[in-house]
């Protein structure tokens, strides 16, 4: 058995993805690669990826399928990964080398189940490669949890406002994957939220390894968190912001801790998709807004009245055009400060 699946759902990524998978191969004999064509049609991936099966028999797998989008390409790296650990890369992505090794002694320490010290989660650092960025922004989770040991979600401390666990961050059991039947749906953008989220109440021990290991570049206009992009796939977001409403069952979720995070990461999610909403300025998605908040109202009255009179739910439904205008500009600050997307 191999210490590690790494999934790259790879769609006309010709380009790109020799980094990618280049940075990924200092792993050695311990992982396993799984490049997952989906479909791609216009460029030379589908070859890569076999000259890659070719080249590395023992650590790269080529595996070809009809396009089903970027949830599609993961399910079946999932279903098909032999190893302990599971990871998803996007093509466009890379690793650092060096923090990998760091990666791979952590995940070494509890490949096999030593009694109730079973990892579920390990979590890392990465990097915003942003396009033309002076400045490197880093997402690290030094506030919110104890490094270098094993932990449960009592000894998780405080998670500041925009620090949240993203597909960059994590490498979960794959057997624990399987079994709390994570499937994402295909053709859909923005299921790595899903991917994140679902799992969560299954988690019982994390390890958090304080390394800038993923590199998440941000920069092509076809990018799916290009904002315009992000407005034209607005049913997408939408979506899988409802999948995300209906994950949240407080019955399953007992640490109040994890509660509390989860219950902040769907106000992001609210909150995102109300903005692209709102900038979009068109009358259709406004009324889609209003509908998705009804949504969460039937799903769920305490969670809706929990986000709908917070900050952002009310920001985000100031009445009228006055309000929308409002909330534009605070939006246009914000993204200038923070640097995202």
């Amino acid at each position: 058995m191999k210490l590690l699946s790494v999934a790259i759902p790879c769609y006309n990524s010709a380009s790109y993805m020799d980094r990618c998978i280049q940075t990924l191969l200092a792993g050695g004999e311990e992982v396993e690669i799984l490049i997952v064509d989906d479909g791609s049609t216009k460029d030379q991936t589908p070859q890569i990826a076999d000259a890659y099966e070719q080249q590395y028999p023992t650590i790269c797998r080529a595996i070809h399928q009809e396009n089903g989008g970027h949830g599609e390409a993961v399910n079946t790296g999932l279903r098909l990964a032999t190893g302990t650990f599971f990871k998803v890369v996007d093509s466009d992505d890379w690793v650092n080398e060096e923090a990998f090794q760091s990666i791979l002694t952590v995940l070494r320490q509890y490949q096999e189940p030593d009694g109730g010290d079973t990892l579920d989660m390990l979590v890392s650092n990465f990097v915003y490669e942003k396009q033309g960025a002076r400045r490197k922004k880093v997402m690290n989770y030094r506030t919110a949890f104890p490094k270098n040991e094993l932990f449960s979600w009592e000894d998780v401390r405080f998670f500041m406002k925009g620090q949240y666990i993203l597909m960059h961050s994590v490498i979960y059991r794959t057997s624990m994957l399987k079994d709390c039947g994570l499937v994402l749906p295909a053709h859909t953008f923005y299921v790595d939220n899903i991917f994140v989220y679902q799992p969560l109440p299954h988690v019982r021990k994390l390890y958090y390894l304080d390394v800038n290991f993923y590199r998440y570049f941000i920069g092509r206009e076809d990018q799916s968190v290009n904002e315009a992009v992000m407005i034209s796939r607005i049913d997408q977001q939408l979506l899988v912001t409802r999948e995300m409403i209906n994950f949240y069952d407080i019955t399953r979720i007992k640490p109040w801790k994890l509660r509390h995070y989860m219950m902040s990461y769907l106000e992001i999610m609210m909150t995102v998709s109300s903005m692209l909403a709102i900038q979009s300025n068109d009358p259709v998605n406004f009324k889609k807004k209003k509908e998705l908040w009804q949504y969460l109202r039937r799903q769920n009255l305490f969670l809706f009245l929990r986000l709908r009179w917070g900050f952002l739910g009310q920001g985000v439904n100031l009445p009228g055009k006055g309000g929308r205008k409002i909330f534009s500009v605070c939006y246009k600050i914000t993204r200038k400060f923070y640097g995202f997307n």
